[in-house]
């Protein structure tokens, strides 16, 4: 088969090296794809946004299957677009992409089919949201409705911060047309996982769980980034709560989704609160997670090419997945400044250095000559398996050891949450 990814990020570096494995592909084109990318794929010099360039490209080529890599051309259609010229595409179409693309109408969905998720109001205009703002006691949650790269989340810890966040994105329109409406949510307590699933519209197969970390610094502090690194799995996600996440959210979203004339394929992305009363959805997307996939993909044993090709088939019920017991874990390398403004075009030294067994995802990067530089805030993804989430931690680091660009920074802490658990139980068992 011949099959064209559409992205140029760490997320689409997964899957054109998962991709690259299966048997069935005759050749794999990345659109734009980046500096990394180039060494797996042939890469199209055609934005992910150019819908109407890729389905000529796609025609052109004879592309057999497309896998649709970012949310903002599955929100703009690309999947519509390429059925209805006679393409086989991954991904929902328009209308099932609106879970991610209006937040508003992710969270009307999940009071209509019953889906735990936080209380919430909606605001058009300023000053009926600062009013709302002032009734509140304690901390809350502003949320841009529409697209913004992973940032238009703003958790605030009083009146003031909430307020602030209302006025940055309704009134200094930080994230453009994505602020036409905010929702205030309450504040839920609890610790975060990613689930993602591929569907049909008819079966759901769950995929491992991970962990992402959304805050720039160590701690979990400073603002929200488009993520700086995952591990996967995370420990804190029980076969219970799996069971639950099943039963309470992902099937009675696509079953609701169904009844509503929506058929959705592709794969849906559950972030969750794991609260003291159950999971809660935080938010849906729309497609594979980044970082998220940079940890769960290796962790898949399974052709992937013959998984999607099931899903776009809707044979999604004959495939059952294989996985590596083996512990992911996958540290973001930033642009200095990242996620404010950053410099770019500096140049990448030392990943020829990186130890056998850890794998470097490329986000923002290109080939300056015969040198890679960086083009993004999110520059590279080092991912590393191991036998428990410490040994998978651990070597990661290795990898970035030997990495180096002008202004990089990263997390340092990756995975605390279950590394605090391990020690803890080496502790227990040691007493």
């Amino acid at each position: 088969m011949k099959v064209l990814v559409v992205g140029g990020g760490g997320r689409e570096h997964a899957l054109v090296w998962k991709l690259r494995q299966s048997p069935r592909l005759t050749k794999i084109y990345c659109a734009p794809g980046n500096g990394g990318i180039a060494a797996d794929a042939e890469c199209v010099p055609c934005k992910a946004e150019d819908i109407i360039g890729l389905r000529d490209f796609a025609l052109a080529e004879k592309i057999d299957l497309t896998v649709v890599g970012p949310e903002a051309p599955l929100v703009a259609g690309i999947v519509d677009l390429f059925q209805a010229s006679g393409l086989r595409a991954f991904g929902p179409g328009a209308r099932a992409a609106l879970l991610e693309g209006s937040k508003l109408f992710a969270k009307e969905a999940m009071v209509r089919y019953g889906i735990p998720t936080a209380g919430f109001q909606v605001f058009r205009e300023i000053e009926p949201a600062c009013r709302y703002l002032r009734s509140l006691d304690g901390p809350c949650v502003v949320k841009a409705d529409g697209l913004a790269a992973g940032k238009g989340v703003i958790v605030a810890e009083n009146r003031a911060e909430a307020e602030s966040a209302v006025r940055l994105i309704m009134e200094e329109r930080a994230f453009g047309t994505a602020g036409d409406a905010v929702i205030i949510e309450e504040r839920l307590e609890g610790e975060e996982v990613s689930v993602l699933a591929f569907t049909d519209g008819q079966t759901v197969l769950p995929m491992v769980a991970s962990q992402d970390h959304k805050r720039v610094g160590d701690g979990d502090t400073g603002p929200n980034t488009g993520g700086m690194g995952a591990y996967s799995p995370p420990p804190v996600y029980t076969r219970a709560l799996h069971e639950q996440v099943c039963s309470q959210v992902l099937n009675p979203l696509i079953q609701g989704l169904r009844g509503d004339g929506i058929n959705y394929r592709g794969v849906i992305y559950a972030g969750l609160m794991l609260t003291a009363n159950g999971p809660y959805v935080l938010e849906f997307n729309c497609r594979f997670g980044d970082p998220e996939t940079q940890v769960v993909i290796p962790r898949l044993r399974s052709d992937l090419l013959a998984v999607l090709d099931a899903v776009v088939s809707e044979r999604l019920s004959e495939i059952a997945l294989d996985w590596d017991t083996r512990a992911a874990a996958c540290v973001v390398l930033a642009s200095g400044g990242y996620p404010g403004p950053y410099e770019s075009g500096k140049a990448i030294a030392g990943l020829e250095q990186v130890p056998p067994g850890v794998m470097v995802f490329h986000s923002g990067t290109r080939n300056a000559g015969s040198k890679l530089a960086t083009a993004g805030g999110r520059v590279l993804g080092v991912t590393a398996l191991g036998a428990t989430v410490g040994q998978a931690v651990r070597v990661a680091y290795q990898g970035v050891g030997g990495i180096s660009f002008e202004g990089m920074h990263f997390r340092r802490d990756i995975a605390h949450c279950a590394l605090s658990r391990e020690r803890s139980e080496s502790l227990d068992q040691s007493m």
